[in-house]
């Protein structure tokens, strides 16, 4: 063999090495789709939870990982994604009733609990609800209540108390409504005191009578769009989930005065950790659900979102008691 053929032949070697080497030590790939602003970010030195997985999990096994993180801005969206076949996720967290729905349609994957030890911590007062009755799917995250957010610089006092701020004329061109349907029909259905879970179709013709009696005075239907506009003044009234109202007050303009109440009849709801039918790495998903009731994580994640948590290392937690009675 002469030199040439020599030295082209260890070259090629050593790229098959390398090539091989490189393949063994690639990254996994995890899919991540959440809520926006549902995950402590590391934002202002807060921790953060992809980056600290991504850490902890390449020095527990060896491996690196990378999380692909990105957000939605409400349940349909998301649904609409996933029961398209069009994309790939490996851990969703759905609410409540668009849980059912996904499992009524096949479209999420039954938890293998042996990879989730954690979820021991979970309450029992939140395992096998309605959504999830033989608790085979998902892992409790978060839950809360919806309230009326709004800006005391420029509501008045008297008008303050209920659903119907959200109808006053006064606040025209000022209101914000949810852009989706479940929300915005249950706001109109408690405003009316009717059923929430009625099957009688004149309650729904009545509540849908009532929200188009009020489109004439909203500014905007919106999701995660109601931040800036309420934490800026350009809106003065919106609907929203309890714990965004605590981010929204800790980013709002000087001249706004944001404050929020419960109305007499209003919606709870939980948010959980789900792996969709359509997930390249279940028990990858597994361990980052599992790592999520781990407690740095847990209560990273509660402090940021100022959301309730089902898991008792967070509501047990003496950091937490402290930082939320602040």
């Amino acid at each position: 063999m002469t030199k040439k053929l020599m030295a082209l032949f260890i070259a090629l070697v050593l790229v098959c090495s390398l090539c091989l080497t490189g393949c063994n030590n690639s990254a996994l790939t995890l899919n991540v789709y959440n809520w926006g602003e549902y995950i402590s970010d590391g934002s202002e030195g807060s921790f953060d939870t992809v980056r600290e997985f991504e850490k902890w999990y390449k020095e527990t096994y060896g491996t690196p990982v990378k999380v692909n993180y990105t957000t939605f801005a409400s349940n349909e969206d998301m649904y609409n994604k996933i029961s398209s076949g069009a994309v790939s996720y490996d851990v969703i967290i759905p609410s409540d009733y668009m849980i059912a729905r996904m499992a009524s349609e096949n479209l999420l994957m039954p938890l293998n609990f042996d990879n989730i030890p954690n979820y021991q911590y979970i309450d029992e007062d939140f395992k096998s609800l309605y959504y999830d009755p033989r608790g085979q799917y998902t892992v409790p995250y978060a839950y809360g209540i919806i309230g009326v957010i709004y800006n005391a610089n420029e509501v008045a006092a008297e008008d303050v108390g209920g659903w119907d701020l959200l109808w006053n004329e006064k606040y025209n061109d000022k209101i914000l409504q949810f852009n989706n349907s479940r929300d915005a029909f249950g706001m109109a259905m408690y405003k009316l005191g009717l059923d929430v879970n009625s099957e009688d179709k004149s309650v729904w013709d009545s509540a849908h009578d009532e929200l188009m009696k009020q489109s004439p005075l909203v500014y905007s239907y919106v999701m995660d769009e109601i931040y800036n506009m309420m934490e800026s003044g350009e809106a003065a009234i919106g609907a929203y989930y309890a714990g965004d109202y605590f981010t929204m007050k800790d980013a709002q303009a000087d001249d706004v005065d944001l404050q929020f109440y419960y109305p007499e009849r209003t919606n709870y709801y939980i948010d959980a950790m789900c792996i969709p039918t359509c997930a390249q790495n279940k028990e990858l998903a597994e361990i980052f659900i599992n790592y999520m009731l781990s407690e740095e994580p847990a209560v990273a994640n509660a402090e940021y979102t100022y959301y309730a948590s089902p898991n008792r290392l967070v509501y047990e937690n003496a950091g937490y008691i402290e930082n939320m009675g602040q």
